[in-house]
């Protein structure tokens, strides 16, 4: 009893919910940042409070706030917004403070936050804290925990942090059409002690879809699965931030999923310990070495590791993922000699390409007329050509000479001599086959079945 009392106390539940601000009130609302760019902005240090190290978001940036009788305002704002996929297509969604994913919120455990969110949007609204430890009535449910933010309105979520960790925001009002436009984002909880968890990088992200047809721009909020825009903070490759580090850094990364399936997040030529879950921070004793970690629906994972130089790849591993838009219909035309016919489509058809009987990777090297604001299924150009990627894509770039607090793009990695894959030019020795089995009377034939094309 002692516990829930202590609790309740700490965590300010003598409100009974999320309030409405009156008139009077509005006046005295802390300003709302807004920010419609989609490069990174490095994070400023806290101008007041308990200190704390900043996280870095990809493509994002944290939201300031207003220290006010002891007490750290915020205010979101949520209202449609344009947001750039990449350089050649933007979106129209739903999101926060001029951005989708909506700004980073950090404070520190123990901090007592109040959090205006006004109301810009066509519908009502919420927002629910998720993975906080908070009284029932700020949980941000409508209809649930507290009435739906009317459209014009403000209301005000008061809560104090009671654990650190990695969080998330997003609505809990008609969620699955408000979370398919965008709104969502991440809410770090600092811990009390600047020596506990310190990293010298800590990077974070969200996961998030959309579905958004080729020519388009507003997203189709009924798919459930089937979307075709994997990203990484409404960012599909090669849009999306490289992770910039110092040889030798501790680098942290935090990863929010708020898509509609799993995503085994990669890292290439590292291994790292996967050190904090949705329930908190994993005590060192039973951490786990991963050079992948499955991030589930509605999931939160930090992984850490020690950077070493070198450029590596970054990626979900599920390899549609890593693509954008493209079209599932398409069949397969590995092995197919399609030259008699492409000889009398093009009669007909002049600008004609054919393409993929060789596999698919001309489609990254080639430019094809798109349809306006389509980005290419296989995209991006590295040091030696073509990338060929796309999605759920970025670049861990470790150097030497990255100094603290530089997170600027520091250009491909020059390798070592010695320590770069190259081209066997001498003549191969013939391959040595084992004998191949004849059939015989005993040999089974086996017949594909049919009849079962609905199955």
């Amino acid at each position: 009893m002692n516990n829930r009392r202590n609790f309740l106390r700490a965590a300010g539940a003598t409100a009974l919910g999320a309030a409405a601000v009156s008139r009077t009130g509005a006046a005295s609302l802390p300003e709302a940042a807004t920010q419609s760019s989609a490069a990174m902005q490095p994070p400023p240090p806290p101008p007041n409070g308990r200190p704390y190290h900043p996280v870095v978001t990809l493509n994002g940036w944290s939201l300031p706030w207003r220290m006010k009788d002891g007490v750290k305002e915020f205010h979101l704002v949520a209202e449609p917004v344009v947001r750039e996929i990449a350089p050649g297509m933007k979106a129209n969604l739903w999101g926060y403070n001029g951005s989708s994913t909506g700004p980073t919120i950090e404070a520190v455990e123990g901090d007592r936050v109040r959090i205006f969110v006004t109301n810009k949007l066509p519908e009502v609204t919420s927002v629910h804290w998720h993975g906080m430890l908070l009284p029932s009535g700020m949980d941000g449910v409508t209809g649930l925990t507290q009435p739906g933010i009317g459209v014009g309105k403000t209301f005000v979520y008061e809560f104090v942090l009671q654990r650190a960790g990695t969080f998330m925001y997003h609505p809990h009002a008609d969620e699955t059409l408000q979370m398919a436009m965008g709104m969502m984002g991440l809410f770090i909880v600092h811990p009390k002690d600047l020596r506990q968890l310190k990293v010298d990088r800590d990077f974070a992200f969200i996961l998030n879809a959309y579905d958004i047809e080729p020519g388009s721009a507003t997203p189709k909020v009924n798919t459930m699965l089937d979307f075709n825009l994997w990203t990484w903070n409404s960012r599909v490759f090669p849009g999306i931030d490289p992770l910039v580090a110092g040889t030798g850094d501790r680098v942290r990364i935090r990863i929010g999923n708020l898509t509609m399936t799993n995503h085994p997040i990669h890292l290439h030529g590292h291994s790292f310990e996967v050190t904090g879950t949705d329930g908190g921070w994993v005590p060192k004793s039973a951490r786990w070495p991963e050079v992948s970690t499955d991030v589930a629906v509605g999931q939160m994972r930090a992984i850490e590791f020690d950077a070493k130089a070198g450029d590596w790849a970054f990626h979900c591993h599920k390899s549609h993922h890593t693509m954008n838009a493209m079209g599932h219909d398409v069949p397969t035309m590995v092995g197919v000699d399609a030259r008699g016919v492409v000889e009398k489509i093009t009669k007909l058809v002049p600008d004609y390409m054919h393409m993929g009987d060789k596999g698919m990777h001309d489609m990254a090297e080639m430019e094809m007329p798109l349809p306006d604001n389509t980005l290419p299924m296989m995209t991006g150009t590295g040091p030696f050509g073509a990338i060929g990627m796309g999605g759920m894509f970025s670049v861990v770039k470790v150097r030497d000479s990255v100094k603290p607090g530089d997170y600027k793009d520091p250009g491909w990695y020059r390798h070592p001599a010695g320590t770069l894959a190259w081209e066997y030019t001498g003549e191969p020795e013939p391959p040595v086959r084992a004998p191949a089995t004849k059939p015989d009377a005993n040999t089974l034939k086996v017949r594909k079945p049919f009849g079962h094309e609905g199955h």
